[in-house]
């Protein structure tokens, strides 16, 4: 009976110590499932704009963009090369040419955060659940655009219905670029980007302008009626 029950006891041990393993490899994969979220949720962000943004409007991430454009030799290139380079061989469209050409000279060291080739620059989005024409009436209409911008000192030059709008702000004559876009029903994504900037200081002033501006617009469209 005593050699039975200490023959049990060294199997029992046996498969406890045959399953530990399976359990570390069990956590160590989580772990790696773990870090890939958590690189998910810190995506890399170049000249404002996350990667996911990057590639839903141009079809590749920033990692594909670098390697794209190092390829092309575009470390030498003029800045404006880099853009019509992006325009003419791959198709994007301009304001996202800007966007992806201002976003590798920052992260291969050509130029500061911000800074683009006639000044600084500062850009903020937002997602708003309300169908695109809402969004564009909020900035079209002079009252309803008062009720988030408030009293910011723009002037409307031109404008696109439900695609695009350019403002020129007062002081200092700096252009204001909005786009618009729809995100499926319901849905829609507006992009400012406010530029010719003196500095690095006021570009930051001017995003946390705008970010704050979108916030109580996205607050606006959002509430019940």
């Amino acid at each position: 009976m005593a050699a039975s029950r200490t023959s049990t006891g060294r199997a029992a041990a046996g498969n406890r110590a045959a399953r530990k393993p399976a359990v570390r490899a069990a956590a160590r994969t989580g772990s790696r499932g773990g870090l890939a979220r958590a690189g998910t949720r810190n995506e890399l962000r170049l000249a404002g704009v996350g990667t996911e943004a990057v590639m839903r409007a141009t079809g590749r991430p920033w990692s594909e963009w670098l390697a794209v454009l190092d390829r092309a030799g575009a470390r030498t290139m003029a800045h404006k090369d880099i853009a019509l380079l992006l325009s003419r061989k791959f198709g994007v469209p301009d304001w996202w040419g800007q966007m992806v050409t201002v976003g590798y000279e920052q992260a291969r060291g050509l130029r500061a955060a911000r800074e683009r080739s006639d000044g600084f620059a500062a850009t903020a989005s937002r997602t708003v659940h309300a169908p695109v024409d809402r969004l564009f009436d909020a900035w079209r209409d002079a009252q309803s655009r008062g009720r988030w911008l408030l009293d910011a000192p723009l002037e409307v030059r031109r404008s696109v219905d439900g695609k695009s709008m350019r403002m020129s702000w007062r002081a200092g004559g700096s252009p204001v670029e909005v786009r618009f876009q729809s995100r499926g029903p319901g849905k829609s994504q507006v992009a400012v980007e406010h530029a010719r900037l003196e500095s690095a200081a006021s570009a930051r002033t001017h995003k946390a302008f705008w970010a704050a501006a979108l916030d109580r617009l996205k607050a606006l469209l959002e509430s019940p009626r």
